[in-house]
């Protein structure tokens, strides 16, 4: 071969500048087609996980149910941690999260506050849990902790251990949750009427018709409705600017306190409180929502989890928030 037949041969097999600008365009299109399909992957997948954490919840709500004959007390306020030595029932300070702990593997976690240990209540506080958390929304972490309270059996932490999930408190007429008594003894000496008049179980409109709720706890055969038409706990809504700040009122505590915006959400509709998906610069503390586009999810009292549609009819929203009404759902406007 002459060198001028080489020199045509290398000129021939070599690429344009033309045909190499197309392949990397060719290349920038595929790519840009496969970054929304694995995106939405991804998205599929938190989801997922978001769902298998409230079957756990949900699972495990059942379980304590099934030990202690009722499903786990709703707790005081949101100046209570849980005390592991006041059992399970209604002088229990701590909210359902805090009550389902053994029943998530994490009887250690519980049981930090054993004999009166205020530091192991506030190191409890402050330890992220995988299961009540969204992978959607956050990181499992612990955030910070701006909010000031009067804290009762706690000590005030720099950051918390927060959660994405909240129980169903039924469809009453909210108002705030103040944060109740200042010692166990004022608590326990306090009557249904004073009880009533903070929201508790045996009286006044806050929350009665759920299923947790202040200062009380709710048996099985309390649900009439049926446990399939009932919400147990489900996902919350967020400020989306606020995930990791702690200013959203209704994510300003940790998954350890009682009765709260934190711990708690309402389906009234004379409030106004659709559930709704995350957005900035709004908060909606006493709705249920989410972080994902396509609607929120929901566990049901007989253990089940469905995703709901945030176009839900309002009045069907509301009957599922109440044990006991009698009114029928209509499974259409779900």
């Amino acid at each position: 071969m002459t060198h001028s037949q080489s020199s045509s041969h290398s000129r021939s097999s070599a690429f344009t500048l033309v045909e190499l600008l197309v392949v990397i365009t060719i290349i920038g299109i595929l790519i840009a087609l496969l970054i929304p399909a694995v995106q939405a992957a991804r998205e599929a997948a938190r989801q997922l996980q978001c769902k298998n954490n409230l079957k756990q919840l949900a699972l495990a709500c059942l379980n304590h149910e099934q030990a202690h004959k009722f499903l786990p007390a709703g707790g005081w306020s949101y100046g209570w941690a849980g005390d592991t030595d006041r059992g399970v029932d209604k002088r229990q300070p701590g909210g359902w999260q805090y009550n389902i702990l053994p029943f998530i593997e994490q009887q250690t976690l519980h049981d930090l506050g054993l004999n009166n240990n205020q530091a192991g209540r506030t190191q409890a506080a402050v330890t992220p849990v995988a299961a009540f958390i969204c992978p959607t929304r956050r990181r499992v972490a612990a955030f910070p902790y701006v909010f000031n309270a009067d804290y009762f059996n706690y000590n005030k932490p720099q950051v918390i251990g927060r959660s994405d999930y909240a129980g169903n408190s039924g469809d009453g007429t909210i108002s705030l949750p103040v944060a109740g008594p200042s010692t166990l003894a004022a608590g326990d000496a306090m009557t249904a009427a004073d009880w009533a008049a903070l929201g508790g179980v045996d009286g006044g409109s806050n929350g009665v018709s759920g299923v947790f709720f202040r200062r009380g706890v709710c048996w099985l055969a309390g649900i009439t409705d049926g446990a399939s038409n009932t919400y147990l706990c489900g996902e919350k809504n967020v400020c989306s600017d606020d995930y990791e700040t702690g200013r959203d009122e209704g994510d300003d505590q940790g998954w350890i306190v009682g009765y709260s915006w934190n711990t708690c959400r309402w389906t009234n509709i004379t409030e106004g409180e659709r559930p709704r998906q995350d957005t900035p610069d709004t908060q909606y503390p006493h709705a249920f929502g989410s972080a994902h586009s396509s609607g929120f999810q929901m566990a049901f009292c007989d253990g089940s989890v469905h995703k709901m549609n945030y176009s839900i009819d309002q009045e069907t929203h509301r009957r599922l928030g109440n044990r006991r009404d009698g009114l029928t759902i209509d499974g259409k406007m779900l």
